[in-house]
């Protein structure tokens, strides 16, 4: 199983309660360090404080991925949203909106079973190498769309933001909550020694 707990101690027979918990690094709302796609790359603890609070920046593509499930972001969807809402600014966090955390509660978020939207390779490079931002998230389990990896077979834009030395944030929720700009991200976790990745809490401030 992907999470397993056990209590260890209770209050009645040991006067303190304490539970042991295991489960794999990617689970639920979670980080992904560079080293988690790419050997050599950083670790879940060279990921310094200044780049788990940053400026928010939400994209909102609901209504798209409503008509499309397998709706990718591409750098003219990102243009267009500039164009209304102003240039994402650098060292700042791009989340991608789609409204695609609902599905958690039936259990219909897979990828590989079912029709998915994501991220497009062009829209990343825009972000990264052009806008210069620290980090993206969405809400899918993946940033490859289902479209893409059936077609490529294996999950590029997730390879390249990892290897790019960047992180993300997936799984994420309540993204249509937030306004477009004005928020500010905080990712905490604990930042375990050679780790690859590990559940997060995110929250925005606005």
């Amino acid at each position: 199983p992907a999470m397993r707990i056990e209590t260890r101690y209770t209050v009645a027979e040991s006067g303190f309660h304490v539970e042991q918990v295991s489960f794999v690094t990617q689970y639920g709302t979670h980080v992904d360090a560079p080293k988690h796609f790419v050997e050599g790359r950083r670790t879940l603890e060279r990921i310094e404080l200044e780049e788990l609070m940053l400026p928010l920046f939400v994209l909102y593509f609901e209504d798209k991925v409503a008509a499309d499930p397998e709706f990718i972001v591409h750098v003219d969807d990102i243009k267009r949203w500039e164009a209304e809402h102003g240039e994402i600014p650098a060292d700042s966090f791009v989340a991608f909106s789609s409204d695609w955390y609902h599905r958690m509660e039936g259990g219909d978020m897979n990828n590989f079973d079912a029709h998915c939207p994501g991220w497009g390779l062009d829209a990343l490079k825009y972000l990264f190498e052009e806008r210069g931002v620290t980090a993206v998230g969405h809400e899918t389990l993946d940033t490859d769309g289902s479209a893409d990896v059936r077609a490529r077979g294996f999950l590029d834009c997730e390879k390249y933001v990892l290897e790019s030395d960047h992180y993300q944030v997936e799984v994420m929720a309540n993204l249509d909550k937030l306004p477009s700009t004005g928020g500010v991200i905080f990712v905490g976790l604990p930042k375990f020694d050679k780790f690859p990745g590990f559940p997060a809490c995110a929250w925005a401030v606005v």
